[in-house]
């Protein structure tokens, strides 16, 4: 039995040309919140990402001092190696973490490594 992943995805992971580039598929899941994050946006100097999304900034979530602040996504659900493929999509900086969203999920997430985008 495969190890299945959940993972929110408030930016590029969503467009259907990033999924099929990095999963081979298209991806299907569902709407969820985090709140006490925003978002910000980031230069994407990768070149291999920049391809992928057709993107030059991207989003990347900053944890807030306001509780109020969400964000709006969709939790998808992925494989082991979808999840490890999608750590090599994201650029150094992103760090993967879990949280748990409005819905009472658990799910992975990228976010920035440092508030200081």
């Amino acid at each position: 039995m495969k190890i299945k992943h959940l993972l929110f995805s408030y930016g590029t992971l969503q467009l259907k040309n990033v999924q099929l580039e990095n999963y081979g598929r298209i991806l299907t899941g569902v709407k969820d919140k985090l709140k006490g994050y925003k978002l910000d946006t980031l230069k994407i100097e990768n070149a291999d990402v920049f391809i992928k999304s057709g993107l030059e900034r991207h989003p990347i979530a900053i944890k807030s001092a306001c509780n109020k602040d969400t964000i709006v996504g969709i939790i998808f659900e992925l494989t082991e190696d979808e999840l490890l493929q999608t750590d090599r999509y994201e650029v150094s900086e992103y760090i993967r973490i879990l949280e748990t969203f409005e819905s009472g999920n658990k799910a992975w997430l990228y976010v920035a490594k440092n508030n200081n985008t």
